[in-house]
């Protein structure tokens, strides 16, 4: 062998050594949040908490206990002097079941009221309501604010005035309004984002 050809021999052999240590030195990726760094301790994985259906979540959002904390001035002020949670329209406030009910109207009035019934239902019996309203009952479905809202407003059968419902449903619970001549502009987005920031 001539000597330019072991010199070249030895050149690339070197080259490959030192390409190999260098190799070597480079940084490992750094793990990402689906796998476990090699070893250094004994300890088994904990599992990641999973939801089962009907399953309590571990930090619920909880319902609201009073009427008017849950509404921005602005849509107390359109309210004015309507009366809350008259005892003529039966149990209202915060209920035993865990449940609250807001009741703004006059029980002198014919027609005009507001009523909010805020209530703790799991997902898919939630989605099973919302989607009858959509598909049977014609009511307009989107995704606000992280949820499900579906709302409705016709003519009152007796009443020249608007009736309708909106319902709004997020991290398991159900807060459904029905009105007729009294429905203060932002009032369902005031109570979203009190109950669920």
């Amino acid at each position: 062998m001539s000597h330019r050809r072991v010199r070249a021999a030895a050149l690339a052999a070197s080259a490959f050594l030192a390409l190999t240590a260098l190799s070597g030195c480079a940084p490992e990726p750094a793990p990402t949040p689906s796998t476990t760094p090699h070893a250094t301790s004994t300890q088994s994985p904990t599992p990641i908490a999973t939801r089962t259906p009907g399953a309590t979540p571990t930090a619920q959002t909880q319902i609201p206990s009073d009427c008017r904390e849950i509404l921005t001035d602005a849509v107390l002020a359109q309210l004015g002097d309507t009366p809350l949670n008259d005892p003529a329209f039966g149990p209202s406030g915060k209920l035993d079941d865990g449940s609250l009910v807001c009741v703004w109207a006059d029980p002198a009035a014919d027609t005009t009221h507001l009523t909010t019934t805020f209530t703790r239902v799991a997902r898919g019996p939630a989605l099973e309501q919302l989607n009858a309203l959509a598909d049977d009952e014609g009511y307009t479905c989107y995704t606000p604010d992280g949820g499900t809202r579906c709302e409705k407003t016709w003519q009152n059968e007796q009443y020249p005035v608007i009736d309708g419902r909106t319902v709004f449903w997020r991290d398991d619970i159900l807060i459904d309004t029905t009105f007729s001549n009294l429905a203060p502009s932002g009032y369902t987005s005031a109570i979203v984002e009190h109950v669920f920031g």
